[in-house]
């Protein structure tokens, strides 16, 4: 995952070398919270479930295995593209112990900062709404000023 450009002072400069050292060096290029191999292209349902490349087993959005879908759910099988990233299990930057950093792939990354990811999104929304107050008069979601 990108570093957003007014965070890349928190994080040491040598950012990219521990995050290598962290994903492929301890971790071994598997997430170590569900299990998925990096640079893999993986079958995936939509609940989490996903099958191994290699195996062809199918395990579930922790990693444990689980029986085979059957055809109905195949239908909503889709592919995704595995990629690891360093997380932060505290989510300060600023902390870069190993024991505060785990592999996880964008998928467990994701969930690991949902809490900080619905926070941006409501300030997001609240500048927006803030905005369109100040310079256009009240904020329409979804629907264009040129259209009212």
């Amino acid at each position: 995952m990108p570093i957003r450009p007014e965070l890349k002072a928190l994080y040491p400069p040598d950012w990219t070398a521990l995050s290598r050292q962290v994903g492929f060096e301890r971790a071994g290029g598997i997430c170590q919270q569900c299990g998925r191999p990096h640079g893999q292209i993986l079958q995936v349902l939509p609940g989490g479930r996903w099958k191994h490349p290699e195996t062809g087993y199918w395990y579930n959005k922790r990693g444990r295995p689980v029986a085979p879908p059957d055809l109905i759910a195949l239908l909503q099988t889709r592919q995704t593209k595995v990629v690891l990233a360093a997380a932060h299990l505290n989510h300060d930057p600023t902390v870069n112990r190993m024991r505060n950093l785990r592999a996880l792939c964008q998928r467990c990354h994701l969930l690991h900062d949902r809490v900080y990811h619905l926070a941006q999104r409501r300030l997001t929304f609240r500048r927006r709404l803030a905005i369109g107050d100040f310079f256009e008069g009240m904020y329409h979601f979804g629907i264009e000023a040129s259209k009212l």
